[in-house]
Formats: C-alpha cells, sequence, structure tokens
C-alpha cells in the first residue's frame, strides 16, 4: 500500500464524514425543492432530531463496542494474507468490482435474514416505524441491529480477503444509497424506470416502507435493484400508489415512538405481530 493510499485510510472515518454530509445536504435539498409525497405525517422536527440523534448514538457505540471496523479487517486480512481474494491473483478492477457486489448481496441477505426471523424483526422494526420516508429513515436504525451489520460485514471482509479500497468505496455507497432509496425526492418517471433497472430508487424503496405486510416483505435492495428480481422479492408499485400509501407499522403509530427515548426502547416493547417472511407472504391480516 503506497504513502498517498495509506493516507487516505488513516483518515477514512473523516473521509466517510464529509461524503455523508455532502450526500445528507443534496438530498435534504433535494426533498425540499423537488418532493415527491408533500404532505408530511408528523412534525419534520420532532423526527429529525430524533433519527440523526440515534446516527450519532450509533457511530458512537460502535467506537465503543467494537475493536475494529471493516476497513480495519479488510487492512489486517490483506497483512496477514487471509480471505479468498488475498489468496488468488485477479486485477485489481475486478477485485474491487466484485468485493463491492459480494458485499452489497451480503446486506440484502442480512436485510431479508432481518425480515425473517422474528428476534431479528425486534430490532429491525424500529427503522420501520418511522410513520413518513426521507433522507433520515436511511440513517434511522437501531444500534443493535448496526453493531450486528457491522460484525457481519467484518466477518465477510475476513473471509473474501476484500479489498481495502473495495470496501470503503462499498462503504461510502452503502451510506449514500440508503439515504438516496430513502429520499423524499420526486424523480421523473421516465429516468425512474431507467434507473432501477440497476439501482434502489426512492420509489422502488419506498414500497418496502408500506404499512401492507406483503410490500414490507419486498424490495430489500439497498445498492442495486437485481437481487429482488433475481430473487422474487420485487414489487414494481405499492398497491395505493405512493401518494395515498400508509408509511410505516401497525404496531407504532402513537407520536411518543417517534421520540428519541421510545425508538430506543422499540425492540423490546409487545409482541410480534407484524408477520415476518417465514411466514407465508401476500397476504394482510
Amino acid at each position: 500500500m503506497d504513502e498517498k493510499i495509506e493516507g487516505i485510510f488513516n483518515n477514512w472515518v473523516q473521509l466517510r464524514v464529509v461524503i455523508f454530509m455532502g450526500i445528507f445536504l443534496i438530498l435534504a435539498l433535494g426533498e425540499l425543492v423537488f418532493p415527491k409525497r408533500v404532505k408530511a405525517q408528523v412534525s419534520q422536527k420532532t423526527r429529525w432530531i430524533s433519527n440523526i440523534g440515534i446516527v450519532l448514538l450509533d457511530n458512537f457505540l460502535m467506537r465503543l463496542i467494537l475493536p475494529i471496523m471493516a476497513i480495519d479487517m479488510a487492512i489486517f486480512a490483506q497483512k496477514m494474507n487471509w480471505g479468498i481474494f488475498n489468496l488468488i491473483e485477479i486485477p485489481f478492477w475486478l477485485n474491487l468490482i466484485l468485493t463491492i457486489v459480494i458485499l452489497d448481496f451480503i446486506i440484502y441477505l442480512q436485510h431479508v435474514m432481518f425480515h425473517t426471523f422474528p428476534l431479528f424483526w425486534r430490532v429491525h422494526r424500529m427503522h420501520h416505524a418511522d410513520v413518513d420516508f426521507d433522507v433520515t429513515t436511511g440513517i434511522r436504525f437501531h444500534p443493535i441491529e448496526v453493531i450486528i451489520s457491522m460484525g457481519i460485514k467484518i466477518g465477510s471482509v475476513a473471509l473474501l480477503g476484500a479489498s481495502p479500497i473495495g470496501v470503503l468505496v462499498f462503504e461510502i455507497i452503502l451510506n449514500a444509497t440508503s439515504m438516496f432509496s430513502h429520499s423524499n425526492l420526486r424523480l421523473p418517471l421516465a429516468f425512474d424506470r431507467v434507473l432501477r433497472c440497476v439501482i434502489v430508487t426512492p420509489d422502488m424503496h419506498r414500497v418496502h416502507h408500506s404499512i401492507h405486510k406483503n410490500e414490507t416483505n419486498s424490495n430489500f435492495g439497498f445498492n442495486f435493484s437485481f437481487w429482488d428480481r433475481i430473487f422474487g422479492t420485487y414489487i414494481n408499485q405499492p398497491s395505493e400508489g405512493h401518494f395515498k400509501m400508509t408509511i410505516g407499522i401497525s404496531d407504532f403509530r402513537q407520536p411518543k415512538y417517534l421520540r428519541f427515548d421510545w425508538l430506543l426502547l422499540i425492540p423490546f416493547i409487545g409482541k410480534i405481530s407484524h408477520e415476518t417472511l417465514n411466514k407465508k407472504r401476500g397476504k394482510d391480516d
């Protein structure tokens, strides 16, 4: 690893924060100028304070609890010659592409897992309990889910021997596409149709946040849209249309569940009433 690249990795946290803030501000401005759904269900101020507070807590706890991140593991695996890509010689460009595509597939499978098993759904449903859909929904994940997700990425990176640059690029893309796919951004329909052939668009992912269970259990992709088509989890449009559909889940529609303290308690409240994928898809109660 040459000195310039090593310098980038020494400052990867700052780099990700700068890129994150830039993309967040661009999408937030885009939502303001070109909104898809104009009428908000609740106060945006309340939601944004809680949702942004959650992402700050997530990052603090990850640093506190986890000894390394996925990028650190990639650098360590490269030094120790661990993993598939460190044991076989392939061109750098192919290593980079495979790292991004395979890690994205793993995140797709992880997302399906969080909808399949009731214990994981308990944690993930905090993300779905948001009653509106905008750029802050894309960063609203319970700390337990974030730590589990990072653990899965660390293990996957070690097994693959993923390129450090590939992991860094993937993490940046994942953050960017999560915010983009959750944004309340109005895209021209023709552009959306073309873009969603490869990339998950806001209209495609909004279906996933529908109150209807069969729609919640669809469109799991974060970056690439083709996993849902390949594995039969794709739904083109919400049954009630984007303007009339109800966002969220039925268990947590009271205003108190938008508060920061209640968001943290959601995994520990009540029973699992929202059907998960290990039950029959396609029907609501």
